[in-house]
């Protein structure tokens, strides 16, 4: 082969190489993630704390990807319709579940055919915040029927039984468990009345349709803050910064051990690279730990985390535990 060929042959190969190397460089550009935008499934209604806490993150996402992350409520069932939908999609990162302590640690021992495995279906990423329940009542039932304190309310119920209902946000939420164990735990009888979401529920516990909610404090905080809410006591172990003049279950009602809390945290389909699942939890991290979105959580009772998608896993793995037993305790139901 002459000099000239053999010249002429290793520019048609470096040339070769050129082109693939920059078609390569394109097609990883093209495939990079986010290239569009992600939507943030919501399994409840407008309104309530799962919402707000994926509205607070939202944007924050938003400005560090540079794609909308756009929430979506899906209700139903219990969260479980939105929470099933997430599992069942692409594991691309392009559809992240809020999901809570409701869909991933109370609804297994709570329905017998769930649809989707909380534990197989998922990668989670990170807990966003943990929250305290609070009992509360309409400011006019309180005023209707003398209620002042727990006691008053246990006092009427015991007095009406079965004439008083309770709302929640759903079968399988914390909020339906903390009432069903205060039911369970005072002897008294009420009727459960599971609606859509936090929202629509505690629009009809000021109307008066329903009498009582154990709802997260989040979501009830600016009913409670702007006096058509009357905050009986909350939920927790201990009482609450933001809310420090509601004593807890236990300490208004003697309930020794009353223990009933929420949380809430991202998570993705089960097979999402390892890489975009980090990349989100680092970034929610970062915003959780700036002061404006802290201290606006805080004000609101929520307490801000954003632990490893390691931590957050061992996380749902014990409450699935520890719920199944609160579930047999109570003889909680779907109704």
């Amino acid at each position: 082969m002459t000099p000239m060929r053999v010249n002429r042959r290793r520019a048609v190969l470096t040339g070769a190489a050129a082109l693939l190397s920059l078609n390569s460089m394109g097609s990883t550009a093209q495939t990079a993630w986010p290239n569009k935008p992600v939507r943030i499934v919501v399994p409840f209604a407008p309104g309530g704390t799962t919402d707000l806490l994926a509205r607070a993150v939202a944007p924050e996402l938003s400005k560090a990807f540079g794609q909308q992350f756009i929430v979506d409520n899906k209700a139903g069932a219990g969260g479980n319709l939105g929470a099933d939908a997430v599992a069942k999609s692409a594991p691309d990162g392009y559809t992240l579940l809020m999901g809570t302590v409701g869909t991933h640690g109370i609804n297994r021992a709570l329905y017998p055919k769930l649809p989707y495995d909380p534990i197989k279906d998922f990668a989670p990423i990170t807990m966003v915040a943990g929250v305290p329940n609070v009992m509360v009542v309409s400011a006019e039932f309180a005023r209707t029927n003398g209620i002042h304190n727990v006691q008053d309310f246990i006092k009427l119920a015991k007095s009406k039984p079965g004439k008083l209902n309770m709302a929640s946000s759903g079968n399988g939420t914390s909020i339906h468990l903390a009432g069903e164990l205060f039911k369970s735990q005072t002897g008294i009888f009420m009727t459960h009345i599971p609606y859509r979401g936090s929202g629509p529920a505690l629009l009809d516990l000021v109307g008066g349709q329903v009498d009582v909610m154990f709802d997260n404090l989040p979501s009830a905080m600016q009913l409670i803050k702007g006096g058509k809410l009357k905050a009986l006591a909350v939920t927790s172990a201990a009482r609450s910064s933001a809310l420090p003049d509601a004593p807890t279950i236990e300490e208004a009602a003697g309930l020794k051990g009353f223990e009933a809390t929420s949380w809430f945290g991202l998570l993705a389909p089960a097979g999402t690279p390892a890489d975009v699942v980090n990349r989100v939890q680092q970034e929610v991290a970062r915003a959780l730990g700036s002061p404006a979105i802290n201290e606006k959580m805080l004000a609101q009772g929520a307490i801000p985390s954003g632990n490893t998608p390691t931590q957050f896993a061992a996380l749902i793995d014990s409450e699935h535990k520890k719920w199944a037993q609160v579930v047999k305790a109570s003889g909680a139901r779907v109704d």
